[in-house]
């Protein structure tokens, strides 16, 4: 079983937060209790890069769509990259595909998120550059 770990690589009120491993009952708070520190810290358009998680279930799902409805309530949002396999699968057969912006990779969500454009142009930088500086290509 793979570590569960999470990092969250902030750019102005944006944030990826990279998770590794499993989410399940027993690391699911954990992810919870993050979304929530981020966002009552003022970042509202959050980036969950899910491509390193093997694992995902029903308390998984909940935290996320618990997270999505908190940034929305804040005029926030929740993206999530997922490529291929059971994650994808699961939000296609629950249904939450169409709650959720998914994308193969961080470059096209950011792309796809005016938020996150403004808030690099503002540091003048593209989002395949900060990807790449912050390693997450």
């Amino acid at each position: 079983m793979q570590q569960f770990l999470m990092e969250s690589i902030t750019a102005g009120n944006c944030a990826v937060l990279r998770v590794v491993g499993e989410i399940d009952g027993h690391t699911a708070p954990e992810l919870r209790q993050r979304v929530i520190q981020l966002a009552d810290n003022g970042t509202l358009h959050i980036i969950a890069d899910l491509r390193s998680v093997d694992f995902l279930d029903s308390t998984g799902l909940g935290v996320l769509v618990g997270g999505l409805k908190r940034l929305r309530m804040r005029e926030g949002s929740l993206a999530l990259v997922a490529t291929g396999g059971r994650i994808l699968q699961l939000f296609e057969i629950t249904g939450l595909s169409h709650a959720f912006a998914l994308h193969s990779c961080v470059p096209d969500a950011i792309t796809a998120d005016q938020h996150w454009q403004a808030t690099l142009e503002g540091q003048g930088e593209n989002a395949s550059e900060w990807c790449q500086d912050n390693g997450l290509m």
